[in-house]
């Protein structure tokens, strides 16, 4: 061989290793692999919008959301008859109490009212019914018909306010210094009272005194007065 040929075999550069060829192969492979995969997943638009129209049909939803929103159905079960369960329950706190006023507790028939909305009960106990004037100990001759009220109220599951007033007659002398404060010691007593004598969960119970400052009616008025000096017991139905 001469000194040119040697030369020229001397310039020439070595390829790429055999193990490369076959890396090659083996990534076209894989992605001819992932192609074929996102070929199958393509979904038909068509067959798409059908089904979603008819799934919207079927479940009653008419108004068009945003892509961002969920998806809400109509209510199943109407307002009325949302309405009707919670009359049911409003009626058995109160037909029990009416049937006890209208039965052996006559003599209280004008002194305790209630006053029913759909969520909550109000039982207003009124005048010198249920304590004697600057007084927060209970009349005895009222604490039987309180009895029955406690048993209706221990078989409710909501949240009671027991919620004491008074008229605007400023108290004279006392251990309770104002009419906030005898407010607030005859809801305390009503409270304390069927907490002693029910099963009701003391943690259902709150108490609070507004004294002068909520009145019913004008405190000009004897009549007036009498309906402003109450205890409340306001019962959640929720």
């Amino acid at each position: 061989m001469s000194d040119d040929d040697q030369g020229i075999l001397e310039e020439k550069e070595e390829g790429a290793p055999l193990w490369v060829v076959t890396f090659g192969d083996l990534m076209s492979l894989l992605m001819c692999f992932f192609v074929l995969l996102l070929s199958f997943s393509e979904m038909d638009r068509n067959k798409y919008r059908i089904v979603s129209g008819s799934m919207r049909n079927a479940f009653g939803i008419q108004r068009k959301k945003p892509v961002f929103e969920s998806p809400k159905g109509q209510k199943m079960i109407s307002k009325e008859f949302d309405q009707a369960i919670v009359l049911v329950k409003v009626q058995d706190v109160v037909e029990p109490i009416l049937k006890e006023l209208e039965d052996k507790f006559r003599e209280f028939k004008d002194s305790v009212e209630l006053e029913v909305d759909e969520e909550e009960v109000t039982i207003r106990m009124m005048g010198e019914a249920t304590f004697d004037t600057g007084s927060a100990t209970l009349r005895k001759k009222f604490v039987p018909l309180l009895d029955k009220i406690g048993i209706v109220l221990s078989k409710t599951r909501g949240e009671m306010i027991f919620a004491g007033h008074t008229d605007n007659v400023p108290l004279i002398g006392g251990k309770f210094g104002s009419n906030l404060g005898l407010s607030m010691a005859r809801a305390g007593s009503v409270a304390e009272y069927l907490l002693k004598t029910t099963s009701i969960d003391p943690r259902r119970i709150s108490t609070m005194g507004f004294g002068e400052y909520r009145p019913l009616e004008s405190n000009d008025t004897a009549a007036g007065r009498q309906k402003n000096r109450r205890v409340e017991i306001i019962v959640s139905m929720k």
